[in-house]
């Protein structure tokens, strides 16, 4: 399955629309580990992408919708989500399309970046770890089943992990009372891969 700007504009419009009804339920898990803004921030920042124009080339479409998502979300988890598109930005740059195939590469550049940015480590309840999770459950996964694959997976990085403390962040200082918690930036990530079209 090849993916185009047009396609990629698509995704960015269905995830806007879906995050928009989870809105509440992410501010609601973050104010009890931190802000309290994150449905904020995830909504505003795909709205924002989904209003960007996406130029032909994949490269710079992603780079476009990592600048409108940056615009308006400047929190920890905004920045990571701007940092994510534009590490597939780069390595897609001067295409007009790439393959489904492609996906578990990308992730992992943007894995790789957002780790380097943010200094988190996989294990710390945080949303590299659902990242890390999607990566390995899209690896082998045909075209067909990779939305599918990447939803099972984050759905359950997010139950894995509420038995488990915060590490980093701010949500590391409630320690033991994150325990049995949600991390909100795994259940942002969950309801963003929900936003996926078929």
């Amino acid at each position: 399955m090849s993916i185009d700007s047009a396609t990629l504009a698509r995704i960015v419009a269905s995830i806007a629309a879906s995050v928009q009804n989870s809105a509440e339920e992410l501010n609601t898990a973050d104010g009890a580990l931190g802000d309290g803004d994150l449905g904020i921030t995830v909504s505003r920042g795909f709205q924002e992408a989904a209003a960007a124009a996406a130029p032909a080339d994949v490269g710079l479409a992603m780079l476009e919708f990592a600048k409108a998502f940056q615009r308006v979300s400047s929190s920890s988890y905004g920045t990571l989500v701007a940092t994510a598109l534009m590490a597939a930005a780069k390595a897609l740059k001067g295409r007009e399309a790439f393959e489904a195939e492609e996906i578990p590469d990308l992730l992992q550049a943007a894995l790789t970046a957002m780790i380097n940015r943010g200094k988190a480590s996989l294990g710390d309840k945080t949303v590299l770890d659902s990242l890390a999770a999607i990566i390995e459950a899209t690896r082998n996964a045909s075209a067909d089943i990779m939305v599918a694959a990447a939803r099972a997976a984050a759905a359950d990085t997010v139950e894995t992990f509420r038995d488990k403390p915060n590490r980093i962040g701010r949500a590391r200082m409630f320690g033991d009372q994150s325990i049995g918690l949600p991390d909100p930036g795994q259940l942002a990530l969950q309801r963003i891969v929900e936003g996926l079209p078929h």
